[in-house]
């Protein structure tokens, strides 16, 4: 009986399994066509907001590798900017500017600390300083150092979640009125150092938060510049980033003496509900993501983050509350994270190679179309390849008909899996070589299954 009973459940589980690989895909890459350019690097990267430390000093090298234009920098309280009045110390933070510089990225710089001396009294809802005057002589001495520098930065950002405070982590929640002042006089500031950098915000937990229309319309009004618009979004399903960005748009259409960039600065999969499969689905949903923040015509944005670290509680009781100490302390230190390219050890997680796989989509953009997976094609002048990403965002195989026109001649395919479980962080176990094929105007279609959440870079030189 038990054996009946098992070879019944083989077979009920061998057709469910057939069934699934039943479901069929077409690419059709048209790789004379070009469609315009895909910059790669605007879809990038963010770290901070947990410690003065440059957290990921040495893995400099493999972020470089990902070729990212900006990386988004939280300057919080623990880099004390204002040890007394009138005197200022960059050169803490300025090992975490450096850092960023050395991999190509220019900063983004989040304006989100509360100086004791302005602020002698902590409590989140106390957002103005006791002495306008000093907090803008100490913001335009900021922005003065960097640009005496010659580093480049272009970009201000004036807060961080202002819409939560400390429950993102940040000493400071706003309503909309005092965030529109707030914004006014520190924007003010910014400008009167380098009249060329381009300000903006409010980097929303929540971009249905009244902060935005308000700043919308403040600005709309001319009473501050506004040259880009952020937000936030933590969800594992990828197509509310694309609502996100429709919505935005929508409320800035409504302004039309507005034409902010628009900046998800911060974005992941839903961290409120841990998931052993996230590490796995993970890869596909970053490009899942991508594809759908491409679409929506996002200027830039910025993955959360760059490697996961623990919080000294110490260091945030000097500028936040109990509360928001134990909440800090509590979410970094007690709860499982999957944030970071790099785990609390520093070792490479599958997320990683997704964007590295997209650093090789960039450059002239290819037509390709797809059905039921998704496709991303480009021509790299650099490396003279064009490179075809192919991944299932889905829980089941799909059996996939890659089909490649506008060949010339005989050409040799070659292609890599990402593989998300094999446990060794060593590049050539993620990122496996598969068996190359020769393809050619007559024989130019070849069929593969696509994994659950696979991924797969096909690869040729174009003569």
């Amino acid at each position: 009986m038990r054996s009946a009973l098992r070879i019944g459940i083989s077979l009920t589980f061998a057709a469910v399994l057939a069934g699934a690989q039943q479901r069929r895909a077409t690419v059709i890459v048209s790789t004379n066509e070009v469609t315009g350019p895909l910059d790669m690097g605007r879809m990038a990267l963010g770290q901070g907001g947990l410690s003065e430390q440059p957290m990921w000093e040495n893995r400099a090298a493999e972020i470089r590798a990902l070729r990212p234009r900006l990386i988004r920098l939280f300057i919080q309280e623990y880099f004390d900017l204002l040890p007394a009045r009138g005197k200022y110390n960059f050169a803490q933070l300025d090992r975490s500017v450096d850092l960023i510089l050395k991999t190509g990225a220019k900063p983004l710089m989040n304006i989100d600390f509360k100086p004791r001396l302005l602020y002698p009294k902590i409590d989140q809802d106390v957002v103005e300083p006791n002495d306008w005057k000093e907090w803008e002589q100490l913001i335009s001495a900021l922005v003065k150092h960097y640009k005496d520098r010659g580093d480049g930065i272009r970009y201000w950002e004036i807060s961080n979640e202002p819409d939560i405070g400390e429950d993102g982590g940040c000493p400071l929640r706003f309503r909309p009125d005092n965030y529109t002042v707030y914004y006014q006089r520190t924007a003010a500031a910014v400008r009167e150092a380098d009249p060329e950098a381009r300000v903006g915000g409010p980097a929303l937990a929540n971009w249905r938060s009244p902060i935005l229309p308000a700043l919308l319309d403040f600005c709309a009004r001319g009473q501050a510049p506004l040259d880009f618009v952020s937000w936030h979004a933590y969800t594992s399903n990828p197509t509310d980033f694309r609502r996100s960005i429709d919505s935005v748009k929508k409320l800035i259409a409504a302004r039309p003496s507005l034409h902010p960039e628009t900046m998800l600065n911060e974005w992941n999969i839903a961290l409120m509900k841990p998931d052993p499969n996230n590490l796995v689905m993970q890869p596909a949903f970053i490009l899942e993501t991508v594809r759908n923040m491409l679409d929506g015509g996002l200027d830039y944005s910025c993955y959360y983050h760059i490697r996961d670290y623990h919080v000294e509680p110490g260091t945030f009781a000097r500028f936040m509350s109990p509360h928001g100490v134990a909440f800090m302390a509590g979410w970094w230190n007690r709860r499982p994270q999957y944030d970071g390219l790099f785990d609390f050890q520093n070792e490479v997680r599958p997320a990683y190679f997704a964007f590295k796989l997209l650093s090789r989509v960039t450059g002239r953009r290819v037509k390709v179309e797809a059905d039921s997976v998704s496709a991303l094609a480009a021509i790299d002048p650099q490396y003279e390849l064009e490179n075809v990403l192919i991944w299932n965002f889905s829980d089941a195989p799909v059996r996939t008909s890659l089909q490649f026109l506008g060949l010339t001649g005989p050409t040799k395919m070659e292609r890599v899996k990402l593989d998300a479980r094999d446990p060794s962080p060593d590049e050539a176990a993620r990122l496996k070589f598969q068996i190359a094929s020769t393809l050619s105007p007559e024989d130019h279609q070849r069929e593969i299954v696509l994994d659950p959440y696979g991924i797969e870079l096909w690869f040729f030189q174009k003569r």
